[in-house]
């Protein structure tokens, strides 16, 4: 039997947009535009009457504005919506789209702007992949206090899930054992500061690195090394917007730097970001990993040689399986690991892949990994090799 179309509902007050829009997602079979409106008010009731599978929603808008409709779709029939903006291209607003996040969007993608047809066919292909995914993702709600505030709420999982994740805050299933052969690697921590947390992360993971990095305090011990799959334009955006909602100090990686406690650093778009042998930042074009650059698996496999059994990785919400190759050699290495579980992900495929191979020490629901990693910080230094 043949599945139904996805159906995909337009918001842009852009004929030109939403043309191009149109145009794209009628390239697919399995995708079918179900109506467009050109303001917040004219959607929020169509949206209401058809029930759309995917929403797709520009930020600035006449009336009521994509951040306003998201906060109202959230409140009262949840669907996954996509945040589509040439704002953070254009260098204006770069933090304002990441509202769309915090009111219950789940990914957000670069407005189309060129008609070639080499951009076309790139835009093409990542937009409907956005689409696929989002269709079939878990969706957060917002109601109340917390649609007028933007602040993160429980995701709407299967009851079963629910339960799970209640008996304990703590999954204990296909948890593996604590690793305890010597640590590989030239560096073992060994005066690298000590230590080095890396998160990875790709669908809704700009809400979970709000989630983490949020509750970290200035003086967190160790620094912080984030890949995140994100469309390209966004990041300096993603970065600005963490800045204003975390005490640790937020920036993209620069060449040469080396990492430094109580300080995040992104891998830069379009570059694996990688420790050399004395620990410090180095940027590489190698191809993509697991179809990523930067790959999660790329920054992990380093800090695993560096850091040894003093590396913690931390596999967060997101599709497909990169960082799951990388957990293992953080493993490999005596370090410490930990993903997201499966209730509170967005998307369950990155962390899963984790599971399967047997390399996850911790399984954790999202608002307890930092505390997790507090922890870990203060007991750290007596991780030592046997």
């Amino acid at each position: 039997m043949s599945r139904s179309p996805i159906q995909v509902y337009l918001v842009d007050d852009s004929p030109v947009a939403l043309a191009l829009l149109k145009r794209i997602l009628a390239s697919a079979p399995d995708v079918k535009v179900v109506g467009w409106a050109g303001s917040g008010d004219r959607a929020i009731v169509e949206i209401e009457q058809l029930r759309p599978d995917v929403i797709c929603t520009d930020l600035h808008m006449p009336r009521m504005n994509g951040l306003e409709l998201t906060r109202a779709v959230m409140a009262t029939m949840p669907r996954p919506i996509l945040a589509i903006s040439a704002s953070v291209q254009a260098g204006e607003d770069r933090a304002n789209i990441f509202a769309l996040l915090e009111a219950g969007a789940v990914d957000v993608f670069p407005k189309p702007q060129s008609g070639l047809q080499e951009d076309y066919e790139a835009i093409q292909q990542q937009l409907l992949e956005k689409i696929r995914i989002l269709a079939g993702v878990k969706v957060f709600s917002r109601r109340g206090a917390a649609a007028a505030s933007g602040a993160i709420a429980s995701p709407e999982v299967p009851q079963g899930a629910v339960q799970r994740s209640r008996r304990s805050p703590e999954s204990t299933a296909t948890i593996a054992p604590p690793v305890t052969h010597p640590p590989v690697g030239p560096g073992n921590g060994a005066g690298l500061g000590g230590g080095v947390v890396a998160l990875g992360a790709s669908t809704g993971g700009p809400q979970a690195l709000q989630a983490i990095l949020g509750r970290l305090p200035a003086t967190f011990p160790l620094p912080v090394l984030c890949v995140q799959h994100i469309s390209e334009g966004f990041l300096t955006g993603l970065a600005t917007w963490l800045r204003s909602h975390c005490a640790l100090a937020v920036q993209v990686a620069q060449p040469g730097q080396q990492p430094q406690p109580g300080n995040v650093y992104f891998a830069p778009e379009q570059r694996h970001l990688e420790l050399d042998g004395r620990g410090y930042f180095r940027m590489t074009t190698t191809p993509p990993v697991a179809g990523h650059r930067p790959a999660i698996t790329v920054t992990f496999e380093s800090i695993a040689r560096c850091y040894g059994h003093r590396a913690v990785g931390v596999l967060l919400t997101g599709m497909g399986s990169d960082g799951a190759a990388g957990l293992a050699a953080i493993a490999k290495a005596g370090g410490v690991t930990m993903v997201q579980d499966e209730a509170t992900s967005v998307v369950f495929g990155m962390p899963g892949s984790a599971i399967a191979l047997g390399v996850v020490q911790r399984v954790l629901p999202l608002e307890a990994i930092a505390p997790a990693l507090q922890t870990t910080c203060a007991t750290l230094d007596r991780r030592l090799p046997r």
